[in-house]
Formats: structure tokens, C-alpha cells, sequence
């Protein structure tokens, strides 16, 4: 079945990451795992944009008329969701790593303490972090191969602090100010 995926993805920009299949009473239930197709093959530095709700539905428009076509599932009836990996999903390959440049993540390296940084760059062999100041400690780059890894997750962010920025101009709130003053 995962040919059968692979083969009508290709092209598309989107690629399988995970197929599993569990029995649902008289059913069965497809769950195919897809994410974006990563274009380089050097570093990457920059964040990866996630897949849309429309390519989304586009790969299940695509898997659905494979799958309907083939005979790989049999007769039996099947529902096909088709989803991309979640943020609690552990960073398990490199591309994994790839796809969230920019993110803040917690590693754990074989022979280290856990850490967290934000990926700051990911090629197809190691990553850097960037690991924020802690009391005494500067911030810094530390690079990790990925296989003295044992484990690393995405960390979920509701605001970056470099990312809050007021929606006021300064000049605006001068102006106001001003204008207060006239009247």
C-alpha cells in the first residue's frame, strides 16, 4: 500500500510520512500521514511553511482515487483520513528536524542533559540549536547529529517573545496625543 501512496503523491509536493490501518467494526480505517516534500538537500535555515487545509484535501482527493482504482484493499469498505503529523509527533528522522527550522524544541542528547533551543539550522546530518541565556549562562549554538539523539520534541509556543509587537505606530499615538491637547 505505501507504493501505492508513494506513487500517487509523487509530484504533487506532499509525501508520506506514516500509513496505519485498524479494523473499525465492518470497516476499516486508512490513516495516512502526509507532509510537505522537502526541496533541499543542503541546510536549511529557513522555517518550512506546514501543508494548507487544501493541500491537505487534495492529497485525500488523490489517495482516495488510488486507493478506489486498486485493489489493494479488497472488497471490505474503508474510510480514508488523511492528516498531516501533528506538533506532539517526536522528531524521530532528519527530515523531521528539517521541517521545523525555527521552531523551539527539547532534546535529549544520548550522552548530555535534556535541552531547549530554538533549530536554528538542520542539514541531513545534524542541527544547531540556539539555546536562550539562563541565569548565569550566555545564550549559544550547539550542534547535535542527529544520531546522538535520543529523543526530541516540539515545544508548542502560544506567543514568541520576539514575535510581540504592538499594533500601534508610534507617530499615530504622538498624533493623538497632540490632538488631545488642541481640544
Amino acid at each position: 500500500m505505501q507504493e501505492l501512496i508513494d506513487s500517487a503523491l509523487r509530484g504533487s509536493g506532499v509525501v508520506l510520512e506514516e500509513v496505519v490501518v485498524t479494523p473499525a467494526g465492518r470497516r476499516r480505517v486508512v490513516k495516512v500521514v502526509v507532509d510537505r516534500e522537502l526541496t533541499s538537500e543542503g541546510d536549511i535555515t529557513q522555517t518550512q511553511s506546514s501543508l494548507s487545509l487544501d493541500e491537505i484535501a487534495e492529497a485525500t482527493r488523490t489517495l482516495s482515487d488510488a486507493l478506489d482504482e486498486s485493489d489493494v484493499l479488497g472488497e471490505q469498505p474503508y474510510t480514508l483520513e488523511v492528516t498531516s503529523p501533528g506538533v506532539s509527533r517526536p522528531l524521530t528522522a532528519p527530515g523531521h528536524f528539517r521541517r521545523n527550522v525555527g521552531r523551539l524544541v527539547e532534546l535529549t542528547p544520548r550522552d548530555g542533559e535534556r535541552v531547549t533551543g530554538r533549530i536554528t539550522r538542520a542539514s541531513v546530518d545534524d542541527l544547531t540549536l540556539t539555546i536562550p541565556a539562563v541565569k548565569k549562562n550566555p545564550a549559544r549554538d550547539e550542534s547535535f547529529a542527529y544520531a546522538a539523539i535520543d529523543h526530541a520534541d516540539v515545544q508548542v509556543e502560544f506567543s514568541r517573545k520576539d514575535d510581540a509587537e504592538t499594533d500601534l505606530d508610534p507617530t499615530a499615538a504622538d498624533a493623538d496625543a497632540s490632538t488631545d491637547k488642541e481640544n
